[in-house]
């Protein structure tokens, strides 16, 4: 089950909202007994059993590997915690990473090695096992859990159900974002919804749900067009409006994602970090990385980069090592590998020379640069098959193939308003458009109020009723990020 599915908006959202305020009356009657202690058992419970279905809803047998690793973790965290050595701690921290390494290791990775191994001489018979939903996320989720226990930066968890309600939660489960458990640590007992925040989660849900049905499925088309079913006749226009339609749908399908995962949250009472901030607009590929999956990046960096030395000793390798980490992290094939590879060598090249001269250089020529680097990234990203991957590169490049051709023309002009919103819509449209009310209606808080839920009621029915009908009979509807 996806956020963008008919099955999800119409049949499971409302079921789990008449259930949870069903649990939110019990929870208050309980409250009245003990005004003093906030009560969100049968809340959360809610949470869970409906986390449970949504994501045994695909795959029913991989929700006991969820719930094997939140019992692993649960374990760890309690022995952690009841250490008083620090050398203990750190061992009972050790087995609990190892657990939770070998459990990503055999779901994710054990077919790659042993296709290697094949390839040279070395035949293992190993069972076909098919990747879990999500395994990457809640698997770092644990281990974020686990490290922030052992230094003491986030409380144990003593309930088994709390955690599982952590790792588990529907919103974020499946795709991200990497939520810290210091983020939610205190919201699991302790939270309130306002109107404000419903109205706020609403409309944020409905805003990714946009980017993904109604910008990203339709760039998706334009993608295979010409990386799937063209490339064997690819042009040099029709690779670069193949791979730019790539990169535009990929940052609105997991920022769509990102966007409902949040506004969900926000209606539940959790606050989730950002995982996006208009990447495209950058001027460096450093700070590209800085407004992309932040979650993934503020994750090797706290528990990768720092804790190998950081900017204090061995940079240059500490960087390839989170990168080659960062690659692996999004699949286990060497494309990935590789991608990582390409972007830490880019990263290391701008620490030593383009940050020291950045401020003297014309921005338009470092978003220009930082776009055409991305773009590549996203070619190597895109082709886990080597052959095909230098198909493209080579049309990309202009070494084979016509220059131009009449499908590449179509594909700019058939679709001139997609490409059009897929633009605007990548620069922070939401948010200038917050501060132009605010300066027009400075001395007005009523007006201000009244433009701000009559504009987001009006979007949020036009995004609702476009999604709805472009859903109907809709066959690529798949979030990217889920396979990883």
């Amino acid at each position: 089950m996806v956020f963008s599915d008919l099955f999800f908006l119409f049949a499971f959202i409302p079921s789990f909202a008449l259930c949870y305020l069903l649990a939110a009356t019990f929870d208050r009657g309980q409250e009245s007994t003990e005004p003093r202690q906030p009560f969100f058992k049968a809340r959360n419970l809610a949470i869970v059993l409906f986390s449970l279905i949504f994501y045994a809803w695909g795959e029913p047998v991989y929700v006991f590997l969820m719930l094997g690793c939140v019992l692993v973790n649960y374990v760890s965290g309690l022995l952690i915690d009841r250490q008083e050595e620090k050398h203990r701690r750190r061992l009972a921290l050790t087995a609990g990473l190892v657990c939770n390494i070998l459990i990503l290791a055999t779901f994710k990775y054990l077919g790659f090695f042993v296709e290697q191994l094949a390839q040279i001489g070395i035949v293992i018979n190993a069972p076909k096992i098919s990747l879990p939903i999500g395994i990457s996320f809640y698997t770092f989720q644990s281990i974020s859990y686990l490290i922030d226990v052992f230094r003491r930066q986030s409380p144990v968890q003593r309930k088994f159900v709390d955690l599982l309600l952590y790792i588990s939660m529907f919103p974020q489960l499946i795709a991200g974002p990497i939520v810290r458990y210091d983020t939610v640590a205190r919201e699991i007992h302790d939270r309130h919804v306002s109107t404000d925040d419903l109205s706020a989660g609403i409309y944020r849900f409905l805003i990714g749900l946009g980017k993904k049905v109604i910008l990203a499925n339709q760039l998706s088309e334009i993608s295979d067009q010409f990386l799937v079913n063209g490339l064997s006749s690819l042009s040099t226009a029709g690779a670069w409006i193949g791979i730019v339609a790539y990169t535009f749908q990929i940052y609105f399908d997991f920022s769509g994602y990102s966007d409902m995962a949040i506004g969900l949250g926000r209606c539940l009472g959790f606050h989730f970090n950002e995982n996006f901030r208009h990447p495209y607009c950058c001027n460096s590929i450093t700070d590209f990385w800085r407004r992309w999956h932040i979650s993934l990046g503020s994750f090797f960096r706290d528990y990768v980069y720092i804790p190998l030395g950081g900017n204090r000793r061995h940079q240059a390798v500490n960087i390839f090592v989170v990168w080659f980490l960062t690659g692996m992290w999004h699949g286990a094939s060497w494309n990935f590998i590789i991608w990582g590879v390409y972007f830490g060598f880019i990263v290391t090249i701008e620490k030593y020379t383009l940050l020291k001269v950045h401020s003297r250089i014309p921005s338009v020529f470092l978003h220009i640069y930082s776009l055409l680097l991305v773009i590549i990234g996203w070619g190597i990203f895109y082709f886990d098959d080597f052959q095909k991957m230098t198909v493209f590169f080579r049309s990309f490049f202009a070494q084979q193939g016509e220059l131009t051709d009449f499908v590449a023309q179509s594909a700019l002009t058939d679709h001139f308003w997609l490409w059009l919103l897929a633009i605007v819509f990548c620069m922070p449209v939401r948010t200038s458009t917050a501060q132009l009310i605010d300066r027009l209606t400075k001395s007005a808080l009523s007006l201000r109020t009244s433009i701000v839920f009559v504009s987001r009621l009006a979007v949020s029915i036009v995004i609702l009723v476009l999604s709805v009908a472009l859903l109907v009979g809709a066959t690529n509807n798949a979030f990217i990020y889920t396979r990883f």
